[in-house]
Parts: C-alpha cells; structure tokens; sequence
C-alpha cells in the first residue's frame, strides 16, 4: 500500500560543523531497512571522518559542490552531476563552499554500518 511521508526527520550529523540532515526514508523517520533518501545542506568548510560504508551511496548535488576524497585521489561533484560511492569504499566527503544535496544509501544508512573512521 502506498505510504504518505508528511514530513523528514532530522538526523544529528557527523563532522566539523554543524549539517542540516533530513530524512525523508530511513531507518529513521519510516522505519526502512532497505533505503534511505535524504536531503542535505552542509554549511561551507564542512567536513566529515572518512568511512567505508556496508551501503552503496548515491548523491546528487542540487546548490554547490560536494569533494569525494577516495583512496585513488578526489574529485568535485558541482550542483547537476552526481556520484555513485559503491559499499566497502573508503571515503570522505567535504564541502568547502557549502552544498545542498540528496543522498540515497542502500541499504538504509546507520550509524552502525557506516563505519567511521575517528576524528
């Protein structure tokens, strides 16, 4: 049966500064295992841990630039393109002018199969 979403639910976030972070599918906010969609907007100068995440993570920038730090170097991903983070990859994300953007994680992202590194 199809399932109305009236509202996200903010997920605290990961990183150097404060990240706006809201989940629309998830664990979360309508209780999915196997995806979560949410939109986010990371003020400029963000930055996260880097990770090797259990999930495939798909993200499409909307407003700014996304950095992808990757063990074969790193690259942008400007407001109409997208990147495609494949489960078991080591990354790190960062904004260094802000960004708006939609993540998608399959399976659902969590805190534990994210797999941080520390600070």
């Amino acid at each position: 049966m199809a399932r109305h979403i009236p509202a996200p639910s903010l997920i605290e976030a990961a990183g150097n500064k404060p990240k706006r972070i809201e989940e629309f599918i998830g664990r979360v906010n309508s209780g999915t295992d196997g995806v979560s969609i949410a939109r986010m907007e990371s003020p400029p100068g963000w930055e996260e841990p880097a990770q090797t995440p259990e999930f495939d993570e798909y993200t499409i920038v909307l407003e700014g630039c996304v950095v992808v730090d990757h063990d074969g170097g790193s690259f942008e991903v400007k407001a109409g393109e997208a990147v495609i983070a494949p489960a078991g990859e080591r990354v790190r994300y960062r904004t260094p002018e802000g960004a708006r953007y939609v993540a998608i994680c399959l399976p659902a992202f969590s805190p534990d199969n994210v797999n941080r590194e520390p600070d």
